[in-house]
């Protein structure tokens, strides 16, 4: 019988069964030393691999085995060591995850293929993919900042989620409050009286990486020791060339709480700014959040625009804004989306954006000013030459500067309907290609109001 070909054979079966990562973690470089007497003698790479595939994949190793061999055999597990000095090392102090290979606690959902890109973040987007693909020598440290909500916590798992998938290299994802608890936890004694155990678990979870990701780095700014442990820590991740990523709600040079040695060092690599996204950013999230839904067909494009022109700062937000719309309607017996539907939906979802409606004010008082006519009349139903075109120029300001929504801004000059404002919008885009002089007014008003 030849083993060689009938071992090729069961790992093609086993790669059919078995995620990427599993079977290059433990079956990939296994080899079938011997057939004798009922029994199979297979070589492993390490220690851990005899262990993990005795207690988690036994069975399905002999039912697959069996099926392709016809006769059912015993296995034992051997590192060549063993089998080139015929020794047996003893595997049951040997921990093994359960059927994992590693606790990354990467969440799989946050991937590159669902990270909606746009002006604000491609270039974050960009480049994390660059350092997923090359971890340890682009850009390291690579530190992630900006406000909540933006995207920061998705990049990072999808850093690590494509490093695990396309490589063997070892990921871990952890809180920086989490780093704190476990250092903490280095400091109870045993029942000797000493630590020494707790500090090389410790080590071992933190620096036997290959890619370490660590969350809110900020909040060990009040944790003068900790700062101590992840310098030592950063240190000798850096030293190996071992990636690491960082992330906070602010740059490096604003962490004033945290040590300047630290600073330093997250300077050392790249440090990239997720932006607030855009209208448009906006607009293609919820596109993107709406699609499959039973609703999706039934979502006016008004109502994409007003929760788009309300949620400008916080994706969790814009996301929670979609599912709270498409409760309400059916609570409400499976009403129709609506934009008044929506309104009453948000109304106390939604803090009234002052600093928006601001800018809207002050729009009008720029262009009234500039037409020497008073805000009122540009939010009255007055159809004269001399109201209509100032009106227009108004709100073509509003929706291609501002980027506010059809319906708001068909609010905000006394209720006209979003149609009106379309219509406006596009005669003065129109005007402006053939009539400098308005385009230079449009301009001058503009720069008022930056």
């Amino acid at each position: 019988m030849d083993t060689k070909k009938l071992w090729n054979s069961f790992l093609d079966k086993m790669k059919e069964e078995l995620s990427p990562i599993a079977y290059e973690t433990w079956f990939s470089e296994t080899e079938l030393h011997e057939l004798q007497d009922n029994t199979a003698k297979v070589i492993v790479p390490m220690h851990i691999h005899k262990k993990n595939l005795k207690e988690n994949y036994n069975e399905m190793i002999q039912d697959l085995f069996s099926e392709i061999s016809g006769t059912n055999f015993k296995f034992e597990y051997y590192t060549k060591e063993e089998v080139d000095f015929n020794v047996e090392i003893n595997t049951d102090e040997i921990g093994v995850p359960a059927n994992t290979n590693f606790e990354t606690n990467l969440n799989s959902l946050y991937t590159f293929d669902n990270f909606i890109v746009g002006e604000s973040n491609k270039f974050a987007q960009a480049t994390a993919l660059a350092v997923a693909e090359n971890p340890g020598y682009m850009y390291n440290p690579l530190f992630i900042y900006g406000n909540s909500g933006l995207g920061k916590t998705h990049l990072m798992h999808a850093i690590g989620n494509y490093i695990i998938k396309n490589s063997k290299k070892t990921v871990l994802y952890v809180t920086s409050e989490k780093f704190v608890s476990d250092f903490i936890g280095i400091n109870k004694k045993n029942k000797d009286g000493n630590n020494f155990d707790n500090v090389e678990i410790f080590k071992r979870k933190y620096r036997n990486i290959d890619v370490l990701i660590i969350d809110d780095i900020q909040y060990l700014g009040n944790a003068n020791q900790t700062q101590q442990e992840f310098f030592n820590t950063f240190n000798d991740l850096y030293g190996n060339n071992k990636q690491i990523i960082i992330s906070s709600d602010r740059s490096p040079d604003d962490l004033k709480l945290l040590e300047d040695r630290l600073r330093t060092r997250f300077n050392w690599g790249l440090t990239i700014n997720i932006l607030q996204p855009d209208f448009n950013l906006r607009m293609n999230i919820i596109d993107n959040k709406i699609e499959g839904h039973m609703l999706a067909s039934n979502f006016p494009q008004e109502v994409k625009e007003y929760i788009a022109s309300n949620c400008t700062s916080d994706i969790r937000k814009l996301e929670g804004a979609i599912t709270r719309v498409v409760a309400y309607a059916t609570m409400m017996n499976g009403s129709d989306i609506t934009l008044d539907l929506a309104i009453e939906a948000l109304k106390d979802y939604f803090v009234k954006s002052i600093i928006s409606k601001n800018k809207i004010d002050q729009v009008q008082q720029l262009v009234a000013n500039h037409y020497n006519i008073t805000v009122e009349e540009l939010k009255s139903k007055r159809r004269s030459a001399s109201i209509a075109v100032p009106r227009q120029v108004a709100m073509y300001i509003c929706r291609t500067f501002l980027e506010e929504s059809l319906p708001k801004i068909g609010i905000e000059f006394g209720g006209k309907d979003h149609t009106t404002v379309m219509h406006s919008v596009d005669k003065i885009k129109t005007q402006i290609k053939s009539n400098p002089e308005l385009e230079l007014s449009i301009n001058k008003i503009i720069e008022q109001i930056k």
